[in-house]
């Protein structure tokens, strides 16, 4: 009983995992900025950014495995690669909704480039917790989650079945072996 609570109590809520998610890929991307900042002024941008996106991709899956999504340990290979996918995907949205506006409007301020960036990046990282919930952090879920209760039917004890023999009785249950009496010799 007191490990189907734990574990009850280890799976957080869409809510809270929705805020841990925010609390946990906002901080990793805020420390991200400050990074490629740094990095930046010893290498090229691109190349700081490239390897910057690598490892905080990798905290914050870590940090969704063990925190996020409840499953309190590592994250594993498949999750980082789906994790990693996820973030591509997440990526390829707001580049793509840069570029639209770029089609669309001959030459936007600053505000709205930062209205459509931010807009695209808070629906990738709406569907990108989503993806994370239900895929790739579901099968921990899964494993966490707690049994489903025993019904009636499967708790029910067996019904005494006799065997007649000519001399004697003999009850048996349906959960052992049928016993044969031994044989009077005479």
């Amino acid at each position: 009983m007191e490990t189907a609570r734990s574990r009850q109590q280890g799976e957080p809520g869409a809510a809270t995992a929705f805020l841990r998610y925010t609390l946990c890929g906002g901080g990793v991307g805020l420390a991200a900025g400050f990074a490629v900042t740094a990095l930046a002024s010893w290498m090229p941008w691109a190349l700081a950014n490239a390897l910057v996106a690598l490892v905080s991709t990798l905290l914050s899956t870590e940090l969704h495995a063990r925190f996020t999504f409840g499953g309190g340990g590592r994250a594993t290979w498949r999750q980082h690669t789906q994790s990693a996918g996820s973030a591509i995907a997440a990526y390829a949205v707001t580049c793509a909704a840069m570029l639209a506006l770029e089609h669309a409007v001959a030459e936007p301020g600053a505000a709205l480039q930062q209205l459509v960036y931010l807009a695209a990046s808070a629906l990738a990282g709406l569907a990108r917790f989503a993806v994370l919930r239900l895929v790739v952090f579901a099968r921990t879920r899964a494993q966490t989650a707690p049994a489903l209760p025993v019904t009636v039917a499967q708790t029910a004890p067996a019904l005494p079945v006799t065997v007649a023999h000519p001399t004697t009785a003999i009850p048996l249950t349906r959960h052992r072996a049928p016993v044969r009496p031994p044989l009077l010799v005479p």
